[in-house]
């Protein structure tokens, strides 16, 4: 347990460092290509880039906020890129209704973030997780929709030195158990 505890630590200082790294991803102005295939490296992740949407092939409505705190339902479109490959998924914006927007396809600016499907703990651990793949949410909203609020490094969660505090917790009343049990048996 202690070693858990300590492992959590660990945990801890390398979530901080891919925290700052998010943190001057989302700083650079600059444009990067959209990667094309996942997964997407976080070096990438919360910069800006952009993607030429041939047509979006299914869509996929989520539960969302808008940049103003408003709720409604993120237009996710997976979008054809081209001949072949996984494609694209464009968060085009916030609607009210489960309706998809009247949009074609075009050309999409805006941020990479994480994509709404991440692999399980227990898939990746067994070694069955297809490679998560990353969004970008748009910039400007397709007509009809309000603009999605943008995820920020700081939505990551570090939870990693409650953990820690946990596992030291257990050790501590796993021995408190222990030696009250050898007191115990000591007894005549």
């Amino acid at each position: 347990m202690i070693g858990l505890g300590v492992w959590q630590l660990q945990r801890k200082a390398d979530k901080e460092a891919l925290i700052a790294l998010y943190e001057r991803n989302m700083a650079m102005s600059s444009l990067v290509s959209y990667p094309e295939l996942p997964p997407v490296p976080d070096a990438m992740l919360y910069r800006k880039s952009s993607v030429v949407c041939l047509e979006p092939v299914r869509w996929d409505p989520r539960s969302g906020t808008d940049r103003n705190g408003g709720k409604g339902f993120r237009m996710i479109a997976d979008c054809r890129t081209g001949a072949e490959g996984p494609g694209v998924l464009v968060d085009v914006g916030i609607g009210d209704g489960f309706a998809p927007p009247k949009w074609t396809g075009g050309i999409v600016q805006g941020t990479i973030v994480p994509g709404p499907e991440q692999p399980g703990m227990i898939a990746r651990a067994m070694g069955k997780a297809s490679p998560a793949r990353a969004m970008l949410v748009a910039d400007t909203p397709v007509a009809g929709l309000r603009p999605s609020a943008v995820p920020s490094a700081d939505d990551t969660p570090n939870n990693h030195l409650a953990y820690a505090v946990q596992w030291f917790l257990f050790a501590a009343a796993a021995l408190v158990i222990y030696i009250l049990a050898v007191r115990r048996r000591l007894r005549p």
